[in-house]
């Protein structure tokens, strides 16, 4: 296997789901491919580490206990710095997708998520 490049100045992205498996594997996936991330395992936790953080883009599951992702989408929002939002989650019936798309998501992923499916929507989103 040939090493990638490193990326300069790589892009932040913010791994957010109450399965720790999940956002440690999206985050090592991602890092590896040269982006700069943190896993966080909880609306209120994302919150907190956005603050200091400042992500680019964020993955974010959307059924978690406390705050649901779209909860967080809406609170991470903000026009001075634009932030790159997927929902990465198993909600595929219409009421999830009706909270995904009024949350303001950029894109929604199925669960699972093949990690080069992951990676091309997240190179896709940041390149537009």
């Amino acid at each position: 296997m040939t090493p990638m490049a490193p990326i300069l100045n790589p892009t932040r992205v913010l791994c957010v789901d109450d399965n720790q498996d999940t956002a440690d594997s999206e985050a090592a996936l991602l890092q590896l491919a040269g982006y700069e991330t943190v896993a966080c395992y909880s609306g209120q936790s994302a919150i907190i580490e956005a603050a200091n953080f400042l992500p680019d883009i964020c993955l974010i599951d959307m059924n978690m206990p406390g705050m649901d992702g779209d909860e967080l989408a809406v609170r991470l929002r903000n026009p001075d710095r634009p932030i790159v939002m997927m929902a990465v989650t198993a909600m595929n019936d219409a009421e999830g997708c009706q909270r995904i798309k009024a949350a303001g998501f950029d894109r929604h992923l199925l669960k699972p998520v093949a990690p080069q499916d992951l990676l091309a929507a997240v190179r896709e989103l940041l390149a537009t």
